[in-house]
C-alpha cells in the first residue's frame, strides 16, 4: 500500500482495534450487547452504511468510516470539484477538479485502505426510490443544504411508516467554529422537522435596502446579481448567473465593487462575491474533523450496540475554548413530517387562497417552496393550485385570487398539500370564522 508516493511499511491492523472494542464489555454498555468475535466480521461485511454529501464534513466522514472499518459503504453527491475545495475537502487533489465529488472520495479512501467496497452516485438524493434506501442499515448526512435534510428526513419516516423498517439517521452540519450530531430514529426520536428553529435561516436582503441604502460589501454584490444581472444581460439573453462559473463570478465582483465605490463600502473580494452568490456557509477543517468523528463513532455504537448512543442532540462550539453539550431534543405534537396529524389553520371566509399560500410558504416555518394544493370539495377532488409545473401554474393561477367562500370551502376543510422537499403529503384543516 502507497501513502502519497512512499511505500507503507506498517499496515494498521483495524480487526485488531475493533476487536478491543467489540469482544469485551465496555464502561456504558447497551443491555443488548454480546461481546463476540463476530462482531466484527459482522460490522465489517454485513452492514451497510449510505453517506448522503462528499464535501468537507462528507469527505471526513468517508474517511473515518473507513478506519473504523466500515467496508461496505455508499455515496451520494451532486457536485463537482473546485478550486476552492481544496484547503479543506482533503480526499480531492488538484487533478480531481471539475470530477465529481463522490467519484473522487471513493477513489481516495480506497487507494489508501485496502478491502473497501465502496460505491459512488453522482446524482441528487430524489433519483432513488425506497427501494434503493431499504438496503442499506444507517444513513449518515453531511449535507449544507436544509433543503435535502428535509426531504431525507420525510423519506426515512416514510420509510419507516409504509414499510415498517427503521433506518437510524445520523445527521452532522458545521458552520465555521459550530456543529452538531445528532441521532434520529424514525417514529421513534425527534426527527429533522421537530426542530427546524435550530438550523439558521438563509440570509437575505430586503431589496429596497440593496437598490437605495447599501450598506455591507453584500448588498453590492446582491444588487449587481440580482438587478443588473438580468438589466445587462452580460453573458446573453436567459443566462441565468452560475456560480461556478469563474467569468460569471469576475463579472459579478467588478460590478460590486463599482457600486462599491459609489457609497464608500470596503470589502467587496472575489471570494466574498463568490460566497454570497453560492450561499456558502463558512467551513473550518477541524469543525468537520469533530463532528465527522461524533457522527461515525455514533454510528459504531448503534451498528454494534456495543454502547448506549446519544440521545439525541450534541451541539459544538469552539469559538472561544471547547464547549460541548449533549441534551435529548422533544418531538414536535404538531410535526409536520412525524406527527402525522393534519395541522389546523384559521382563516376569514373572505380570506383569498393566497393568504393561505402565503401562510405555508418558504417565509414561514413550514416553509413549503412549491406547494401543489388539492381538496375534496364537494365530494369532487380538485387541484387548486399547482407551482412546480408552469403551463399548470398559469392555468390555476387565478384561484389564489379567489376566497375562501367563492371556492366552496367549509368550514374543517381538509387541503392536501405536496412539494418536491418532501416525500410525504402534508394535510392541513382550513378553519374558517
Amino acid at each position: 500500500m502507497k501513502l502519497s508516493g512512499m511505500e507503507c511499511t506498517n499496515t494498521i491492523n483495524y480487526d485488531l482495534h475493533l476487536s478491543r472494542l467489540l469482544v469485551r464489555q465496555g464502561s456504558n454498555p447497551d443491555p443488548d450487547f454480546v461481546p463476540s468475535p463476530n462482531m466484527v466480521p459482522m460490522l465489517q461485511d454485513q452492514c451497510k452504511i449510505l453517506v448522503v454529501g462528499a464535501g468537507g464534513l462528507g469527505c471526513e466522514i468517508i474517511k473515518c468510516l473507513a478506519m473504523t472499518g466500515f467496508r461496505a459503504v455508499h455515496v451520494i453527491d451532486m457536485d463537482t470539484i473546485d478550486l476552492s475545495n481544496l484547503n479543506r475537502q482533503f480526499l480531492f487533489t488538484p487533478d480531481d477538479i471539475g470530477k465529481p465529488k463522490a467519484e473522487a472520495a471513493v477513489r481516495a479512501v480506497m487507494k489508501r485502505i485496502p478491502g473497501l467496497r465502496y460505491v459512488a452516485h453522482y446524482n441528487k438524493i430524489q433519483d432513488f426510490d425506497d427501494d434503493f434506501y431499504l438496503q442499506f442499515n444507517i444513513v449518515i448526512c453531511g449535507l449544507d443544504s436544509v433543503y435535502a435534510r428535509r426531504w431525507m428526513n420525510s423519506t426515512l419516516l416514510n420509510i419507516a411508516i409504509q414499510r415498517e423498517s427503521i433506518i437510524p439517521f445520523l445527521d452532522g452540519g458545521t458552520e465555521a467554529f459550530k456543529g452538531h450530531c445528532r441521532v434520529v430514529i424514525p417514529t421513534k426520536t425527534a426527527c429533522i422537522e421537530c426542530n427546524m428553529d435550530l438550523y439558521p435561516p438563509q440570509q437575505n436582503f430586503p431589496l429596497c435596502t440593496i437598490a437605495n441604502t447599501p450598506r455591507l460589501p453584500e448588498h453590492c454584490v446582491e444588487y449587481a446579481k440580482i438587478v443588473l444581472w438580468p438589466k445587462e444581460e452580460p453573458f446573453g439573453s436567459g443566462v441565468g448567473v452560475d456560480g461556478d462559473n469563474p467569468d460569471h463570478i469576475t463579472w459579478l465582483y467588478k460590478t460590486a465593487v463599482d457600486r462599491a465605490k459609489s457609497y464608500n463600502i470596503s470589502g467587496v473580494t472575489y471570494r466574498l462575491t463568490q460566497g454570497v452568490t453560492k450561499r456558502i456557509i463558512p467551513a473550518v477543517a477541524s469543525t468537520n474533523a469533530t463532528i465527522a468523528a461524533a457522527c461515525v463513532t455514533e454510528c459504531l455504537k448503534i451498528a454494534t450496540s456495543s454502547y448506549n448512543y446519544l440521545d439525541n442532540y450534541m451541539m459544538f462550539n469552539n469559538v472561544d475554548g471547547i464547549y460541548t453539550f449533549a441534551f435529548t431534543s422533544e418531538r414536535k405534537e404538531n410535526c409536520l413530517v412525524c406527527s402525522r396529524c393534519s395541522q389546523e389553520l384559521s382563516f376569514s371566509a373572505s380570506d383569498k387562497l393566497q393568504v393561505f399560500l402565503d401562510k405555508i410558504g418558504e417565509e414561514t416555518g413550514f416553509n413549503l417552496k412549491k406547494p401543489t394544493l388539492t381538496a375534496n370539495i364537494a365530494g369532487e377532488n380538485r387541484t387548486l393550485y399547482m407551482s412546480n409545473l408552469a403551463q399548470m401554474e398559469e392555468v390555476l393561477r387565478p384561484n389564489l385570487e379567489k376566497t375562501f367562500k367563492e371556492l366552496d370551502f367549509v368550514d374543517g376543510q381538509e387541503v392536501i398539500v405536496t412539494d418536491p422537499g418532501m416525500k410525504m403529503p402534508v394535510h392541513f384543516q382550513v378553519h374558517l370564522e
